[in-house]
């Protein structure tokens, strides 16, 4: 794994200076850069869904995954490259990935999304998703990585840490998924459900400003722990 080149101490600050002390219902701090790592170091963030693949529904509202997966892929941009890293995005509209004149969409949009990946040249990939659970009580971000991939295990890790520091609904353990973006990456990737669409306080939630970008800025901390370690 490649190291940020910059110093430990500086490292500390940066991460001093983001991580969020929230909960779902608690006051947030204002977040400040006071340091950055070289561009040299790359991030694909990848929207899940889009154009006739909307995904999962909100259960109160209706919102779409496939609008929040492209907001909350934004705003980790942006995030990210306030902190200095090159960001790479499968998509930045709301149109699918897939070939219109393809027989199987969902096969020519997957592909798609590998091919970005995989010529990408960049050091990991996240892709955001949003649940649904047929029990509305189900709640929390979770974050998955390939089986038998330690580098995605440790940044899912690391991520997974850093959610559950900030939001009391976000799992305290990290799964291993069995999902295409994952199995078919040359390079460390995790998937982050970023809650569940079928809670309706959740829901709600997930619609907010300040709860995105509380959101984007922890899996930030997350990031920058991992290429620490």
């Amino acid at each position: 794994m490649k190291f940020l080149t910059i110093k430990k101490r500086t490292l500390c600050v940066i991460l001093v200076s983001i991580i969020l002390i929230c909960s779902v219902v608690g006051a947030c701090f204002a977040v400040k850069a006071t340091a950055s790592p070289k561009p040299e170091y790359s991030i694909v963030i990848d929207a899940g869904h889009g154009g006739r693949d909307g995904g999962a529904v909100g259960k109160t509202t209706g919102i779409s995954e496939s609008v929040l997966n492209l907001q909350y892929a934004l705003c980790l941009k942006e995030a990210c490259e306030q902190f200095g890293f090159d960001v790479v995005l499968t998509r930045s509209t709301m149109d699918g990935l897939y070939d219109e004149s393809a027989s199987n969409k969902k096969k020519s949009e997957m592909e798609k999304r590998k091919n970005i990946i995989n010529n990408s040249n960049a050091d990991l990939v996240i892709s955001l998703h949003m649940n649904s659970f047929p029990l509305s009580s189900s709640e929390g971000a979770q974050v998955f990585y390939a089986k038998g991939s330690e580098q995605g295990f440790n940044l899912a890790k690391s991520i997974q840490n850093s959610l559950s520091k900030s939001f009391e609904s976000a799992r305290d353990y990290v799964t291993v998924g069995d999902y295409f973006v994952l199995n078919y990456s040359n390079i460390p990737a995790i998937l982050v459900e970023c809650g569940f669409l079928s809670n309706p306080e959740e829901e709600k939630l997930l619609q907010t400003e300040e709860y995105r970008k509380n959101f984007c800025y922890s899996i930030l901390a997350g990031v920058i722990n991992y290429f620490e370690m």
